[in-house]
């Protein structure tokens, strides 16, 4: 199904919800998006269902899960499944693409490899300031192909990136990273930071602008912040 006809599904097809991810920390509903005959497996996360996070106090979580979407679309990093905001049968939230992941491929070993889109996605999250990237939350479906999901704790205004993928840290930026972060510079005071606005605060959107911004004046990966944990806990 091409993407202009998945989006008319999640948008406007009945939501079913026929299971619960039990180890997710907020509601996390695996449901279908039925319009006519066509089907997607989906995940919605109701808003209702957030768990209130100390320094996530502002907005909620479904919101920063779309401006993850949207950052990475508009960017053409294409490593978030298709994501939407809508309502469902427990309210307002998000849903998102249910990607199937290639079950032969070792999570505990992928994660620490150098696989382009591995690669792509430490500078993806870079730039959204990704408190929260488990192996767990890693979708690889084939050799080629790696998508990234739970994107609920993202855009924070202080710098607090954790992560499991610190393999290129400190390592230059090539000249297509380089030219991506000089697009999203222009993107983030045009486009897309207007479709930003509604989703985050003032200070997290110019503070996204700063991290590309920095980005390209180091010219390299980031390091870990001495004052913050570098690895989410758990790891996976």
């Amino acid at each position: 199904m091409v993407t202009d006809d998945k989006l008319k599904v999640l948008t406007s097809g009945e939501l079913q919800v026929t299971g619960r991810l039990v180890d997710a920390s907020n509601a996390t509903l695996y449901a279908t998006a039925i319009l006519d005959a066509h089907e997607i497996g989906c995940i919605y996360k109701p808003i209702a269902g957030e768990r209130p996070l100390w320094d996530f106090s502002d907005g909620c979580l479904a919101n920063r899960e779309y401006a993850a979407y949207l950052v990475s679309h508009h960017l053409g990093f294409d490593l978030v499944p298709l994501t939407i905001l809508r309502d469902g049968p427990y309210g307002f939230g998000m849903v998102q693409e249910w990607i199937e992941i290639d079950g032969g491929i070792d999570l505990s070993k992928f994660f620490s490899t150098d696989h382009p889109k591995l690669r792509a996605m430490a500078l993806f999250d870079a730039i959204i300031n990704n408190t929260d990237r488990k192996i767990g939350h890693l979708l690889p479906v084939n050799d080629n192909d790696v998508y990234g999901c739970d994107h609920g704790v993202t855009f924070h205004a202080d710098d607090k990136l954790r992560t499991v993928l610190w393999q290129w840290a400190n390592e230059p930026l090539n000249e297509d990273e380089m030219q991506l972060l000089r697009t999203a510079e222009s993107l983030l005071k045009g486009e897309l930071g207007g479709l930003l606005i509604p989703l985050l605060t003032e200070v997290e959107i110019e503070n996204t602008s700063r991290r590309v911004a920095d980005l390209l004046v180091s010219g390299t990966f980031p390091i870990p912040n001495p004052d913050w944990p570098a690895v989410p806990w758990p790891a996976f």
